[in-house]
């Protein structure tokens, strides 16, 4: 059973896996990758949950939360979301960001897991659409997109810039 949760020190282990799993690529910035266990339970969750709160944010940035999709007891996702967008977002990488750990690609979790999160947080995006980004490089992430509602917005010559339309 797939479940959308927030990123939380109770589930610390099960998160920390998952995000070593998942590098930096593709346009996702996994910021707990690479980190010991120690630093990912003492500082990268702590600051997670300030930002998600708007505390102590770098100037430019907005707040964001990050969500752990669970399969079962297992994390295989991890998505960032960001309820409004300043400029540097609103046309660049959008509300939502995702990625799911190596081993458990090609079985449909991405849109399994954009669909709970949109279901689970969509109300708390300020616009009527949710902005996403993709690079041309990853058509996977593209038809995770289009299967979640998206419709192309623009393009530039690195990336698609999506739209899903909110149900309210």
């Amino acid at each position: 059973m797939l479940t959308m949760r927030p990123l939380c020190l109770e589930e610390a282990e099960a998160a920390y896996d998952c995000m070593q799993d998942l590098p930096n690529e593709n346009g996702f910035g996994n910021g707990g990758y690479g980190l010991s266990y120690e630093e990912f339970v003492n500082g990268f969750i702590p600051h997670c949950e300030r930002y998600a709160r708007g505390v102590d944010l770098k100037p430019g940035h907005v707040p964001q939360s990050y969500y752990i999709l669970f399969e079962d007891d297992r994390a295989v996702g991890v998505f960032k979301f960001r309820p409004r967008l300043n400029d540097m977002l609103r046309n660049g990488a959008g509300h939502i960001g995702y990625g799911i750990r190596r081993d458990s690609r090609g079985r449909g979790l991405a849109k399994a897991g954009l669909a709970l999160l949109l279901e689970t947080a969509g109300h708390l995006i300020e616009e009527d659409e949710a902005y996403l980004a993709v690079k041309k490089t990853n058509p996977a992430s593209l038809r995770v997109m289009l299967a979640n509602g998206a419709y192309i917005h623009h393009e530039d010559e690195e990336e698609y810039y999506t739209r899903i339309p909110l149900k309210r």
